[in-house]
């Protein structure tokens, strides 16, 4: 089986953080794809939006995926390093994979993933780091209460 172009699969959580930036939330989006490439979800995250702190990009592009039998063969691909909480995830499920478009603006559980066994590769997108990075300076507040901070 052929590794798919994970830049390629990055574009569609891209084309997600642009979505919630459009629509005033934060610029972080993510899909779920099988190891074949085929796309099973893809989401973003919607905390402001929806008032919902759950709604993270990657829990949004697993709740549309819906159910699967297995995701050991998935790739989640997430434009930022995933959070604790969505790292927890990963790893309840065993999603096999995961590509981060970067960790410049936010090094969250992506280590702890690796030493787990999950194939983890930082992309170190310049687009991502921009988009977030901008987000995060014009909203510092929102971003702090995104991450849990005081």
């Amino acid at each position: 089986m052929t590794t798919p172009d994970y830049r390629t699969l990055l574009e569609t959580a891209i084309a997600e953080a642009r979505q919630g930036l459009a629509e005033g939330g934060i610029p972080i989006g993510a899909a779920l794809y099988r190891n074949d490439g085929t796309l099973l979800g893809r989401g973003h995250n919607r905390r402001v939006q929806e008032g919902d702190p759950s709604v993270h990009g990657e829990t949004d592009a697993f709740r549309k995926a819906g159910r699967q039998r297995r995701y050991r063969d998935t790739i989640m691909v997430t434009t930022l390093s995933p959070c604790w909480y969505c790292s927890g995830l990963v790893r309840q499920f065993n999603i096999g994979t995961v590509v981060i478009g970067e960790s410049v603006n936010f090094h969250g559980g992506h280590d702890w993933l690796r030493e787990h066994g999950v194939n983890v590769i930082d992309l170190n997108d310049a687009e991502c780091i921009a988009m977030l990075g901008d987000w995060i300076a014009a909203n510092p507040d929102v971003w702090n209460e995104d991450i849990g901070e005081d």
